[in-house]
Formats: C-alpha cells, sequence, structure tokens
C-alpha cells in the first residue's frame, strides 16, 4: 500500500512540471529568490564588477537598478512562463549576450502567442513593416506597411515596452531582426500588454491610415510560418556542402558540438581542392555557438580550407586575459579541466587547451592565496608571417546575418583578415569581451544563469561589436527568400 501510495505521489508531482508552468508553487517567491540569487553570483564573480572601462558600464549600471527594477515587477510572476520572462529581462538588461537566464525546463514554441493579428512584423532599414498576412485575414495592412503607432504608441515605444530586454536587445541590430515579427503578437507576457486592437500603418510611404486588427487562434503552425516568412531560420541539418550556381557553397549554419563536424569535416578536406580553386560562398546564418570549442570548430574549418601554414601569422592575437580570482570561478575551472582530461579524444586532440586549463587553475591559487581580485595572463602571441602562399585562388564570400554569434564572430576575426575574403549579407549579433560562459542552476530550479568569467581586454575587436558588410554588400532584400538571397550573391561574383 504504502508503494503504491509513494508512486502515485511521484506521477502527481511529475505532472506538475507540465506545459512550463508548474501548479501550487509561489513563482512570485521563486522570482525574487532568483534574481538575488543571480544578482549575487554576478556581482561575486563577474570580471566586469572589478575591471575598469567602458566595457563594463552597461554591467555597474544595470547589476544593482536592473534588480531593483525586476524585484518591483515579481509580484506578477504567476507561472513558470512568467518567471522565465523576467529572468531574461533582469539578464537583457546588462547588454551582454554573453550573459543569459534560461528555463531549465522545455517552454513552450519559441513562436508561441496566445493570440496575433494574422500578420508578422519584420525590422526593414530602420522601420517596422507588415511582412506577412495570413491568407483569409480581412482589412489587413498589406505587404510593406510600415507600422506607425497604435493606441497612442509609436512603432518605437510599442517596441521598447514589449520587446526590448524580454525578448531580445533592442540596442543591436541583431536584437531588432529577431524579435521584429512578435511586435504585435500576444506573446502571454503578464509584464507586457497584449495584441493591439487598432494601429495606424503608414501605406507606400503616405500618411498614417487606421487598421483594426482582429485576434485570431495562436495556431503554433500559423505563427512558425509567419517568422519564418520574415526572418532566417537555419535548416535542421546545418552543416554541408552543395553547388548553387555551379560555384560551391559551404553551409555552416552551427558551430553546437553535435552538429556532425566529424562527417562535416571530412566532406571539406575531400573538397578542399575545388574551394580553393574556384571560390566559394561560405554560409554561416544562423550560426551560434557559445561551447569552449565552438571557436575551434571555426578555426579548424578554415585551417582545412587555408591550411594552418597560412592562416596562422593571420589568427587574432589572443593578447591580455584578466581572470577575476573568485572561488566560483576556481570551482568552475577545476570542473571544465576534469571533463577535458575524462575525454580520451579531446586529451588526444587539445592537450595544449588542458595545459593552458592548468595554468590558469594555478594562477588563480596563486591570487586568492595573496588576497588579489584579478590576475591577468598572456595568451598566444601574433606569428609572424610565414610566408606561405594563400592556397585560395578564387573570390570567397563570407554570408552572415543576425544569427551569426559567439564562435561564428570569433571565426569572423580571423576570415575577415584573410585575402580575397568578403563579409556579406546582414548585421551579425554582437558580443562582449567578457567571454568563456560558466554556468550555474539558480535556486528555484527553473532557470540557469550564464555568464563570461574572464575579460579579453586587449580584443581588437570592441565590446558588444559584431560584424557589419561594408556598402555595395548588406543584403536588403527578404531575408527569409532563399531563391532571392542565392541570386544576390551570384551577383556579388560577376
Amino acid at each position: 500500500m504504502l508503494s503504491r501510495l509513494l508512486a502515485a505521489s511521484s506521477a502527481a508531482l511529475a505532472l506538475t512540471v507540465a506545459a512550463g508552468a508548474v501548479q501550487a508553487q509561489d513563482f512570485r517567491a521563486l522570482a525574487r529568490q532568483d534574481l538575488q540569487a543571480a544578482h549575487d553570483a554576478l556581482q561575486a564573480n563577474h570580471p566586469a564588477a572589478v575591471i575598469p572601462g567602458q566595457a563594463s558600464a552597461p554591467f555597474r549600471a544595470w547589476i544593482d537598478a536592473g534588480l531593483a527594477d525586476s524585484l518591483e515587477m515579481a509580484g506578477r510572476a504567476n507561472s513558470g512562463d512568467s518567471h522565465a520572462y523576467l529572468m531574461r529581462y533582469y539578464a537583457g538588461g546588462f547588454r551582454d549576450s554573453n550573459i543569459t537566464m534560461t528555463p531549465s525546463f522545455e517552454g513552450l514554441s519559441p513562436y508561441f502567442a496566445t493570440s496575433w493579428p494574422g500578420i508578422a512584423t519584420g525590422w526593414r532599414d530602420g522601420k517596422y513593416v507588415v511582412t506577412y498576412v495570413k491568407e483569409g485575414v480581412r482589412n489587413a495592412p498589406p505587404l510593406g506597411a510600415a507600422l506607425v503607432d497604435c493606441g497612442g504608441k509609436t512603432a518605437e515605444e510599442l517596441a521598447t515596452e514589449k520587446l526590448d530586454r524580454w525578448e531580445a536587445d533592442l540596442t543591436s541590430e541583431a536584437g531588432r531582426v529577431r524579435s521584429a515579427p512578435f511586435l504585435l503578437w500576444n506573446r502571454n507576457n503578464p509584464f507586457t500588454s497584449g495584441m493591439p486592437m487598432v494601429c495606424n500603418f503608414s501605406v507606400n510611404g503616405r500618411r498614417g491610415r487606421e487598421f483594426r486588427l482582429t485576434a485570431q487562434p495562436g495556431l503554433i503552425a500559423d505563427l512558425e510560418a509567419a517568422y519564418r516568412a520574415t526572418v532566417y531560420v537555419a535548416p535542421t541539418q546545418p552543416l554541408g556542402v552543395e553547388t548553387v550556381n555551379g560555384r560551391p557553397w559551404v553551409h555552416a549554419h552551427s558551430f553546437a558540438d553535435a552538429a556532425g563536424w566529424d562527417a562535416f569535416n571530412a566532406q571539406i578536406e575531400g573538397q578542399a581542392a575545388t574551394l580553393r580553386a574556384q571560390g566559394f560562398v561560405l554560409d554561416l546564418r544562423g550560426a551560434r555557438g557559445q561551447s569552449y570549442n565552438s571557436t575551434t570548430r571555426g578555426y579548424g574549418l578554415a585551417n582545412r580550407i587555408w591550411t594552418p601554414e597560412f592562416t596562422v601569422s593571420r589568427q587574432p592575437a589572443a593578447g591580455e586575459i584578466t581572470y577575476r580570482a573568485t572561488a566560483g570561478n576556481r570551482q568552475w575551472y577545476a570542473a571544465t579541466l576534469g571533463r577535458m582530461e575524462a575525454d580520451p579524444r579531446f586529451v588526444q586532440e587539445s592537450m595544449p587547451v588542458i595545459e593552458e586549463t592548468r595554468a590558469i587553475i594555478a594562477a588563480m591559487d596563486a591570487a586568492l592565496a595573496s588576497g588579489q581580485t584579478t590576475f591577468a595572463l598572456t595568451g598566444r602571441p601574433a606569428t609572424p608571417d610565414t610566408g606561405a602562399a594563400n592556397p585560395v585562388q578564387g573570390q570567397v564570400v563570407v554570408l552572415v546575418d543576425a544569427g551569426c554569434a559567439g564562435g561564428c564572430l570569433d571565426t569572423l576575426d580571423l576570415l575577415s583578415r584573410l585575402p580575397n575574403v568578403r563579409i556579406v549579407g546582414s548585421e551579425t549579433s554582437t558580443d562582449s569581451i567578457f567571454i568563456e560562459q560558466t554556468t550555474q542552476r539558480l535556486p528555484s530550479n527553473y532557470s540557469d544563469l550564464s555568464y563570461g568569467h574572464k575579460a579579453w581586454t586587449s580584443r581588437q575587436r570592441a565590446s558588444n561589436t559584431g560584424f557589419k558588410p561594408a556598402a555595395g554588400l548588406a543584403y536588403t532584400g527578404n531575408p527569409a527568400d532563399e531563391a532571392a538571397v542565392r541570386a544576390w550573391v551570384g551577383t556579388l561574383f560577376q
């Protein structure tokens, strides 16, 4: 009888975790607890708290003010999903893509909305314009119409209220692009307004015209179709090589460890001669990678095409890296070293990384013993030019977009230094100089905090900057129209 009661109790407990909301939990208290814990962990361990300079300014301006702002709203956290929104808001206020707070449970679809007006907006040339209208929706603003205002709030005011920090960082072009479709949707965020009912749109550049929006059911298939018609979404098979218009097109849409790099690298090695002779397109749209070896993936790809002998003198020097000496950061390095040493393949292929990590731990111990708050180590220096000839004879077009982040940006730091390479497409994401994320579970068990715990203080690319294609190399059409993108890229070789 007791075993049955225990089994029934366990089953009931498991059911409470359904759909991203846990019944019988006070999410207001959990939100306050997690916000304070995140604040305290960042204050105790993040380098920006003790390293002076402009790169640290956003962190210092937000850590206490943002906590107070977020705690004031915690009383409206009434579910797992609203808890997740509030955590995202606090993390987003640091304006640092390497500081994140993400749910530890499987939440709602990324395209979720309880209702929407049957249209999506996209960020185009500094405006929110209609990019999708669901078939059958009557009296909707036409494609291309620019949002002017809704209910007395300008398009910018509405975006700041509904999107900034909640959905993305609107201080970056990439954040604008990725979050734009959600502007008029009701995403069930209790901290912001829902779907507006009356909005003015400028049609064909004329003065605002009023449209009464009609709420549509939030069917995931409809919402996903609207989003995909507006924003480029990387394919589910992110790595591979195909021929487009007679020219190799290298797809590298992810820097994740599980993306299938062994097979992809073998494919690159088998076609290296063709890539070098003809030139090629390297498609990095949507390429994200936050693990400690995501940059290694990108550098490895470049080395297989250009050869290490040619790239080594063009790789950015590591220069000086500043570490914050804390017990928490020391624990992270020790755990990371343990995982490295337990992986036979990593030991075989990346012994220098293991040795470097051991040296960091030794320096951390010395700093802690002497009471230092920070210490600096000099990374790999610049390598003199070997004189090796460029093995790639053709032109190389590197296609990027707002989804290029993390290790993708590090890879662009190298590729942008290679001859006959052009960065094209649209602006990438940005990243701060506070790198190499550590992750910890917050007290509620519903959220994970990640942050960079060392500072690349000598990085040549400034903090919170990415890559913006030069004039004439920016794509201004619909990023979701793959045929149009490929046709445009083809003109760059003419």
